[in-house]
């Protein structure tokens, strides 16, 4: 039997301008998902996804080699059906098998089973921790089946596969990952709040390529880069909620969307800053020990502490 193991990712900053190239900070998250491989005799690939919880919330089997679908079901109460997440899968293990062809090609099958450690919801990476260990089975480039599956910048991959902060960069249609220290000395100051509703990052990026068109120029970029490496280095939380007070105006100028404080907490004491696809998933605030009951009595009961979910 083998086993791979993904990080799950949060994107403190750079969110849609890492897509043409700005310089981003991206943070593993001690929250993943397993993938493990079991050989049956059978000249099938049966999958099956579990939940944080134990419950198997999509079924589907393949009949080898040739990859076709024989079988799917899909359980949740999250919007989708089981053709499409089965196409979806089918169209990242073909791709793979593109890659290398010596993949599944084989007169027995496989048992595969998939297991995150965090609820689904989260968006903290379940299709880039997925990709990331599928490539990793397929023995092929986690970036190049990423980009030739779906669009999406490649951090979430980096992340995946290191297990420290890193500032990220697309050079040449290349990922350039710098592994970095990221242990300011407010860091009980930050938390991350889930805001109850799972972004689509596809959606996100539709979404930014339309607004965001002609207004990402290069000194935009070069802006949002530096900003990442000032983030990096933040010597106070004041100096921190600056910059996210810049930046949350420079992406929420170029997708004509307000800062999430501004919509949601405009009478919080500290800052908010967006984080990946503006709308959904998690969000950092800057705080103190009366941060967590803000949020709460606010309708938003998942606040976790920096060392709660950061690798």
């Amino acid at each position: 039997m083998k086993n791979f193991y993904s990080n799950g990712k949060l994107l403190l900053t750079g969110e849609y301008l890492v897509l043409d190239g700005a310089k981003s900070l991206a943070l593993p998250t001690k929250f993943g998902q397993d993938l493990t491989v079991e050989p049956i005799s059978e000249p099938q690939l049966i999958w099956g996804s579990f939940t944080h919880a134990g419950t198997c919330w999509f079924e589907a089997v393949f009949e080898l080699p040739k990859l076709r679908l024989v079988q799917c079901t899909f359980e949740t109460d999250q919007q989708g059906n089981a053709d499409v997440i089965a196409e979806t899968l089918l169209e990242i293990l073909q791709e793979a098998k593109r890659m290398n062809p010596s993949f599944l090609a084989t007169e027995k099958g496989f048992c595969v089973k998939t297991t995150l450690n965090f609820p689904r919801n989260w968006g903290l990476g379940s299709s880039s921790t997925l990709i990331n260990s599928i490539a990793s089975w397929a023995a092929v480039d986690a970036f190049q089946l990423l980009w030739n599956s779906f669009k999406g910048s490649g951090y979430d991959v980096a992340c995946a596969q290191n297990n420290s902060p890193i500032l990220y960069q697309i050079k040449n249609q290349k990922p350039i990952i710098r592994p970095v220290e990221f242990n300011p000395s407010f860091k009980e100051n930050l938390f991350f709040v889930y805001l109850n509703q799972k972004q689509d990052s596809k959606e996100g990026i539709a979404t930014y390529r339309r607004a965001g068109e002609q207004r990402h120029t290069a000194e935009v970029l070069q802006r949002i880069s530096a900003l990442s490496e000032a983030f990096l280095k933040a010597a106070s939380i004041e100096e921190l909620n600056a910059i996210i007070v810049e930046h949350e105006k420079i992406v929420g100028a170029m997708i004509d969307l307000a800062p999430v404080k501004k919509t949601l907490f405009p009478d919080y004491f500290g800052e908010v800053k967006s984080l990946g696809a503006w709308g959904g998933d998690f969000v950092l605030a800057t705080g103190n020990e009366e941060t967590p009951n803000y949020f709460k009595e606010k309708g938003y009961a998942t606040v976790l502490r920096y060392h709660q979910i950061i690798l």
